[in-house]
């Protein structure tokens, strides 16, 4: 068994047996169908994953490691809230006919903004200090923007970063350690949750990467982790399954510049899972 299929069977099994039910609570997601979507919902799950004992894929199901690189690409490297720009399908009941999503996600980490080493957006501001400053403990991103909120066609789920430079005290010659902290203030857990995960580790070790550091803890805070009423019996079933060991990443060593780095620069080696789910009724 992964240590991602740990977390993620033991949070499940949390939210299940011990979680807040919201059936007869005024709630906002709604089935295709019109009925009201609820949830079983735990309050500040923290998940903690060390990158340098595994890469966090789940194996209980296959994680698409390339298509969840490309979408985080559109939002930390392309910086882009359309549609066209991203090679799948995940964004297109929230996008409007000329394929925007309006000032959300990867619009917010394009914003330049002034500094006092001069104007830099959000993802550039990160490069520049873990080179120069990798010390420093205001290195962070945010995407959750109250001024643009109403132009935004889905506010945030994952909207912040938190990154720590640390070093390991037992090798005070080695390379420094890239830690990070994601916020998230909601997260459907079955369809998303190992999709986030995977997305920041592998961001993580890019940055690291560039940095001529190395990956090291990714922490997941999720204020609102919740299963949906009708994903309870597959996730009832997923959790059930034969678990393997986790697969060995790779990341393209070539790559020394973050806008170079492209979803074919990450491999999954030895990554055996059980089957995938289809038909995953999604809530809006």
């Amino acid at each position: 068994m992964s240590r991602a299929d740990e977390i993620f069977i033991a949070m499940c099994r949390d939210i299940l047996d011990n979680g807040t039910d919201t059936r007869g609570e005024k709630v906002r997601p709604h089935w295709e169908d019109g009925s009201l979507a609820y949830t079983i919902k735990k309050f500040c799950v923290v998940n903690r994953y060390d990158l340098r004992e595994e890469f966090p894929a789940l194996t209980l199901r296959k994680t698409a490691i390339k298509s969840c690189t490309d979408e985080m690409l559109w939002i930390w490297q392309k910086k882009s809230n359309n549609i066209h720009e991203l090679n799948s399908h995940i964004w297109d009941s929230w996008a409007d006919e000329t394929g925007s999503i309006g000032k959300a996600y990867g619009y917010q980490l394009g914003v330049k903004h002034n500094y006092r080493e001069g104007q830099m957006d959000q993802v550039d501001r990160v490069l520049y200090d873990l080179k120069n400053n990798p010390y420093s403990r205001r290195i962070m991103t945010n995407m959750y923007v109250h001024q643009d909120l109403s132009e935004m066609a889905l506010y945030p789920c994952a909207y912040s970063m938190t990154f720590n430079v640390t070093r390991v005290p037992s090798d005070p010659e080695g390379k420094l350690v890239l830690n990070g902290v994601l916020n998230q203030r909601s997260q459907d857990v079955l369809t998303a949750n190992n999709w986030n995960v995977c997305q920041y580790a592998v961001l993580l070790h890019m940055l690291a990467q560039v940095s001529d550091m190395v990956a090291g803890e990714l922490v997941h805070v999720i204020t609102d982790a919740h299963i949906y009423d009708r994903h309870v019996p597959l996730v009832e079933e997923l959790i059930s399954r034969e678990t393997y060991p986790a697969p060995v990443f790779h990341l393209n060593p070539e790559v020394r510049n973050f806008y170079d780095f492209t979803p074919d620069d990450v491999n999954l080696e030895n990554y055996i899972t059980g089957p995938q789910i289809r038909n995953i009724p999604v809530a809006v």
